[in-house]
């Protein structure tokens, strides 16, 4: 009976973090590139992979502890534990451009609550909540007499173009193995979220002037699916002791983001509106020239490919590798392309653990953990790509075990420092600095005992 009330405890538990995450309407990046397409993507990864530049489809377990990657849910089938993994995440980015002042801004939020629950020695269930796109930006262009840009002293046209928003993917997924060296997974995640976009038109020395304002927005909701394989090889190290299962494993994985439609509720209004521009009070808009709504539209997601390779010595050593490329040139959002390219990641790192069982000193039982990522994301701006790189790093803290040695805990650290965008062809570049902090859980919760 214990069981199913701690299992009851946790789900409710779970709900209020979950609206947290459902109330998000202000922007929780600070990126002029979120414009385009359905915003900035955000990794699928938590804190201990994310130290590792991301890598996450050919691994299924972290030293001797049990992991949540639902990057691949074919990992599943190796949670042996009741595993809880919740976190936090805070970014810092600089923004930079020829001739302009940078601007530094920061973002704080939740970042994911993810649970693993096995049913079987062999298969466990998986689910939780993490942001899935993040929309946000605010910036203004000046061009002088009119907005022709010619040289004039007066009637200068700010354009003003700024988007808040996110969209959030619940998720619930199965892995289970088959034999002792293959494991497949599926997850079906329900995706949901605003994304709203604004471009307005000001003239601030023109005495009377009808400003003008498009808001284009989408509420967003609907089904997407995710399948994935692993296959593992076992090697006896050569301190592995007669009779003791293999030390030492090498797994090639593959996952697939599906593609998907969702549905979307489109709105397209432009308004006109009066300013005082001393102030910065706007009257309320003086009437809507076009005012569009659809309710039926559809977004229709691309598929992306998962490749990885992983090489894991249990409590000492993991080093993996993966690539990505997505199909992003076939976004649609209410039948219209959104001129995107496909996108290519690549990611490397591992971790180092001195001595996983040391009661001696404390930093030789810390996962260190290392990796880099390269991205060429779907944006491309005036024949310019813009890309993405980082240098990961961080660490894993083991935290004294319960009384009876039955739950384990470990936190997790990673920090990101890298760059999207270049200064080349008039364009921004933002250098980011991104923080996770993540608390993990393995628990024996369920569990048989010899007398009740």
């Amino acid at each position: 009976m214990i069981k199913y009330i701690r299992l009851v405890i946790t789900i409710l538990a779970f709900l209020p973090l979950a609206n947290v995450v459902m109330a998000q309407s202000t922007a929780t990046t600070s990126s002029p590139y979120s414009k385009y397409g359905l915003g900035t993507l955000n990794q699928d990864a938590l804190p201990e992979t994310r130290a590792m530049g991301g890598i996450g489809t050919a691994i299924n377990k972290l030293g001797f502890y049990n992991y949540i990657n639902s990057a691949n849910p074919a990992s599943y089938s190796y949670i042996g534990l009741t595993t809880i993994d919740i976190g936090l995440f805070n970014n810092s980015v600089t923004l930079s451009q020829n001739g302009v002042p940078s601007q530094t801004n920061s973002n704080f939020r939740l970042s994911h609550v993810s649970f693993g629950i096995p049913v079987s020695k062999r298969s466990a269930l998986s689910f939780g909540l993490k942001p899935y796109t993040e929309l946000g930006y605010n910036y203004t262009q000046t061009k002088s007499n009119l907005g022709s840009g010619l040289p004039s002293d007066t009637n200068a046209v700010n354009y003003i173009y700024s988007g808040d928003g996110g969209l959030s993917k619940a998720y619930l997924g199965y892995g289970f193995g088959l034999g002792k060296h293959i494991a497949f997974g599926a997850n079906a995640s329900y995706i949901f979220g605003n994304l709203q976009q604004f471009r307005s038109v000001e003239i601030p020395n023109l005495y009377g002037n009808l400003n003008t304002r498009i808001e284009q927005s989408n509420s967003v909701s609907g089904l997407a699916y995710d399948a994935g394989t692993q296959i593992t090889f076992d090697f006896k190290g050569k301190k592995d002791r007669p009779g003791d299962p293999p030390s030492r494993h090498l797994t090639f994985g593959y996952s697939a983001n599906l593609s998907s439609q969702l549905r979307t509720q489109n709105k397209y209004v432009i308004t006109q509106y009066q300013k005082n521009f001393a102030t910065g009070d706007e009257n309320n808009a003086a009437d809507s020239v076009v005012n569009n709504q659809t309710s039926g539209a559809k977004i229709k997601l691309p598929l992306i490919h998962h490749f990885g390779i992983s090489f894991q010595n249990d409590g000492k050593f993991l080093v993996g590798a993966d690539y990505s490329i997505g199909n992003w040139s076939q976004l649609t959002i209410a039948g219209v392309n959104q001129g995107l390219q496909n996108t290519q990641t690549f990611n490397v790192g591992g971790q180092f653990t001195p001595n996983a069982n040391s009661i001696n000193s404390y930093l030789a039982a810390v996962d260190y953990r290392l990796g880099f990522n390269y991205e060429k994301t779907y944006v491309q701006i005036n024949g310019t790509n813009i890309n993405q790189k980082a240098i990961t790093f961080g660490f894993g803290f083991p935290l004294a075990p319960s009384v009876g040695q039955i739950s384990f805990y470990k936190l997790n650290i990673s920090a990101e420092i890298g760059e999207r965008g270049t200064l080349s062809n008039n364009l921004i570049r933002e250098r980011f600095y991104n923080f996770h902090l993540g608390f993990l859980l393995n628990d024996k919760w369920f569990r048989r005992y010899k007398f009740d």
